[in-house]
C-alpha cells in the first residue's frame, strides 16, 4: 500500500531530479499567487489610507452646502445644532484673500468658522490656540502657510495681511495677529476641499463684517458616532427642507433642493465600493496568471507520465492499484502547486511591502491571505494533475513495459 508520506517522499525526488523544469513549471503559479497576494494587500492599504484621509477631515462629520448664496443664516444653524445626535455645529464661509506677509503675497483660500470647528475639524494645533467666538482681526494659519507659502517663516504672534474683495468690487484690508499654527494632518489625498495645511481661518464674525454678509456658504457638523450618521443627516435634511420650503415629496430629488448634504459614512462606503472594485479588477487580472500556471503544471505533469511509462508499469507489475498510481502524480502535481504557492506568497508579501513603502501607505496584510494562498496553489496543482494522473493510473501494465 502506497502511503500519502512515499508519495510525498517520491514527488519531491521527482522535482528535485529536474530542478530547472520544475523552476519553470512553477514560475506561473509564482507570479500568480504573488499578485494575487499583492493586490489584495495593496487594496487594503488603499482602504485604510482612505479611511485616514478622510478621517482627517472631521470626527463622524456632515457637510451641509448651499447651492444658493444668501441661504443660510443663523436660524439654519440653530436647526442643526437642535437635531438630535449633533454634538457640534460650525458655520462656514470661504473667500480667497490676497496675503501679505513682510512684503511678500499669495493667493491663499480664507475659512470663516466658529470655535466649535476645532472639534467638528478635527483641528489639531502645532502651537497656539484656535480661534474662539471672542475674538475678531485674529488667524490661524495651516501648516503649509506658515513655513511654505512665504519667503520667511510665520511664527505666532506675527502680523498678516489679508485683502478681500466684496461682492461689488471694493477692495477691504484688514490686518490680523497669528493666533496659532495648525499641525500638518500629514494627508494629502482631496479632504472635502476643507484641507487645514493650507488654509488661514478668522472668526466667521469677522469674515461676515468683512464682505459685508450675513448669511453662511454652508455648515460643518458632527454626529456623535458613525452608526447613527445617516439617521442623523436625513433628520437635518427633513428639518431644513420643511425650513427652507422644499415640498416633502422632493425630499429624495437632490436637484430639487438648494443645499446638499454629504456625511463620513456615505464618503467611506463610496472609498470601499472604488476599493473593493478595483481590487476585485486587479485579483480577476492576477487570477489569469494562476490559469496560465496550472496550464504549465498539466503540461509538464503530462511530460512526466511520458517519461516515466516504464517506470509505471514496473509500479503495476509489482501490484500497485490505479489508484495508487494516481494518488502519486497527483500528489506530485500538488507538491509543485504547494511549492509555487509558498514562493508566491513571499514574493507577494514583499512586494507589497515595498509598494506601499514607495507610495507612502500604511501597510496592511491581511494574514489570512497566506492561507488562502496556499490552499489556492494546492488546489490549482490538484486540478491541473487530474488528467496527467489519471493518464498514468489507466496504463496498460504490459503497454507501459514495452513503451521506449
Amino acid at each position: 500500500m502506497l502511503s500519502l508520506k512515499h508519495s510525498f517522499r517520491m514527488a519531491v525526488g521527482s522535482i528535485s531530479s529536474s530542478k530547472l523544469r520544475s523552476a519553470l513549471t512553477t514560475l506561473g503559479i509564482v507570479i500568480g499567487v504573488a499578485a494575487v497576494i499583492a493586490n489584495v494587500s495593496l487594496g487594503a492599504s488603499f482602504n485604510q489610507y482612505f479611511t485616514e484621509e478622510i478621517g482627517s477631515v472631521g470626527n463622524n462629520f456632515i457637510i451641509i452646502e448651499g447651492k444658493v448664496s444668501n441661504l443660510f443664516h443663523d436660524s439654519e444653524m440653530e436647526i442643526i445644532k437642535n437635531t438630535p445626535g449633533i454634538v457640534g455645529v460650525s458655520p462656514l464661509s470661504q473667500e480667497v484673500a490676497e496675503v501679505t506677509y513682510l512684503s511678500t503675497s499669495r493667493q491663499i483660500t480664507v475659512q470663516g468658522v466658529s470655535e466649535d470647528y476645532e472639534q467638528v475639524g478635527n483641528i489639531q494645533m502645532e502651537s497656539g490656540t484656535f480661534i474662539n467666538d471672542k475674538d475678531k482681526y485674529v488667524a490661524v494659519i495651516g501648516h503649509d502657510v506658515a513655513y511654505d507659502k512665504f519667503d520667511r517663516k510665520i511664527s505666532n504672534k506675527n502680523t498678516i495681511e489679508l485683502s478681500f474683495i466684496r461682492p461689488d468690487g471694493e477692495v477691504v484690508t484688514q490686518k490680523f495677529k497669528v493666533k496659532g499654527i495648525v499641525a500638518s494632518p500629514e494627508t494629502t489625498f482631496i479632504q472635502s476641499g476643507i484641507e487645514p495645511d493650507d488654509r488661514i481661518f478668522i472668526p466667521i464674525e469677522t469674515m461676515n463684517e468683512i464682505m459685508d454678509q450675513d448669511y453662511y456658504w454652508g455648515y460643518f457638523a458632527a454626529a456623535t458616532s458613525l452608526e447613527s450618521i445617516d439617521d442623523v443627516t436625513d433628520e437635518i435634511d427633513k428639518r431644513l427642507a420643511r425650513d427652507l420650503g422644499v415640498p416633502f415629496r422632493d425630499l429624495d430629488n437632490e436637484d430639487a433642493k438648494p443645499y446638499s448634504l454629504a456625511n463620513q459614512g456615505e464618503i467611506l462606503e463610496a472609498v470601499n465600493q472604488l476599493s473593493a472594485v478595483l481590487g476585485s479588477l486587479l485579483t480577476s487580472v492576477a487570477l489569469i496568471s494562476l490559469i496560465v500556471g496550472s496550464i504549465g503544471i498539466m503540461n509538464i505533469m503530462l511530460v512526466t507520465v511520458t517519461e516515466r511509462t516504464g517506470e509505471i508499469g514496473i509500479m503495476k507489475s509489482l501490484g500497485f492499484k490505479n489508484h495508487e498510481v494516481l494518488s502519486l502524480f497527483m500528489v506530485e502535481s500538488m507538491v509543485v502547486g504547494l511549492f509555487g504557492g509558498v514562493l508566491g506568497i513571499v514574493l507577494g508579501v514583499v512586494g507589497a511591502y515595498a509598494a506601499d513603502t514607495a507610495m507612502g501607505l500604511p501597510y496592511v496584510f491581511p494574514v489570512d491571505m497566506i492561507l488562502i494562498g496556499m490552499l489556492v496553489s494546492v488546489i490549482v496543482g490538484l486540478l491541473a494533475g487530474i488528467y496527467p494522473a489519471n493518464k498514468a493510473a489507466r496504463m496498460n501494465p504490459v503497454d507501459a513495459l514495452r513503451h521506449e
